[in-house]
């Protein structure tokens, strides 16, 4: 590992929307090999890089708000383990090798997550792709990326969204809102900023995990921040320095 780099070990959170790219739902073929690559560049590099993806493109429990909340958050976690097997198909299609592993026991898909055999994964240049959120019901992939984040001692969370940071309103609503470039746990949380839920904010906090929320639909941006280190984002941890 080269001692200029900033990170050497992230957790990439995305949504299932970007993956869904300009369809809005399912997997689109140019979206997903297009992220694959930026992965992949990154994970060449030669940081380490763990991923948790969303479900949103195929399935959120407010489609159907008749179900019982634990059969929608089930079929939430498969979601993203269709999402996993198709971003790890591609990454090895880009040249990447990537593994799966799920919270949930399915042998003839994935390898069950183990915290120390992800870790050995990663050490051997490996992309591990974190699906089937915590495996519990009520908790958000948000959620899943700061504890897999924790368990892989992570240096960092590198929450992806189609923002280019943290603002303090909608700035599809309010031209006038102000991005920040840094900003704690404790105010995000006060301040209701909706950046992730409140336990994933809780947990990286508690345990000192940073996040940093970036625009990544934009190409190249996933590789400024974990290896070139530019700050065009939004910097969240608990003392600003």
């Amino acid at each position: 590992m080269s001692n200029e780099f900033k990170y050497k070990r992230v957790l990439l959170k995305l949504s299932g929307e970007v993956l869904a790219g300009k369809d809005g739902f399912g997997i689109n073929p140019e979206a997903i090999k297009d992220y694959a690559r930026q992965v992949a560049e990154v994970a060449q590099s030669g940081i380490q890089v763990g991923i948790v993806l969303g479900g949103g493109n195929f399935w959120r429990a407010r489609m159907a708000p008749h179900m019982d909340r634990v059969s929608a958050d089930s079929m939430g976690m498969f979601a993203t383990i269709m999402n996993g097997l198709a971003f790890a198909d591609t990454l090895n299609v880009c040249g990447q090798e990537a593994i799966v592993m799920t919270s949930m026991f399915l042998p003839q898909l994935a390898e069950p997550f183990v915290a120390k055999k992800a870790i050995e994964f990663l050490e051997a240049g490996k992309v591990v792709i974190f699906a089937g959120g915590t495996g519990n019901p009520f908790f958000t992939t948000d959620s899943a990326a700061a504890l897999r984040g924790l368990q892989i001692n992570a240096d960092i969370v590198l929450e992806g969204t189609k923002e280019d940071g943290v603002y303090d309103s909608d700035p599809r609503k309010n031209p006038q809102a102000k991005r920040f470039t840094n900003i704690t746990f404790t105010e995000a949380l006060q301040r209701d900023l909706k950046v992730m839920d409140g336990t994933a904010f809780s947990l990286c906090r508690d345990n000192n995990l940073p996040v940093y929320v970036f625009n990544v639909t934009e190409p190249g941006n996933l590789f400024k921040v974990a290896v070139s280190g530019q700050n065009i984002g939004t910097l969240v941890k608990e003392e600003i320095k």
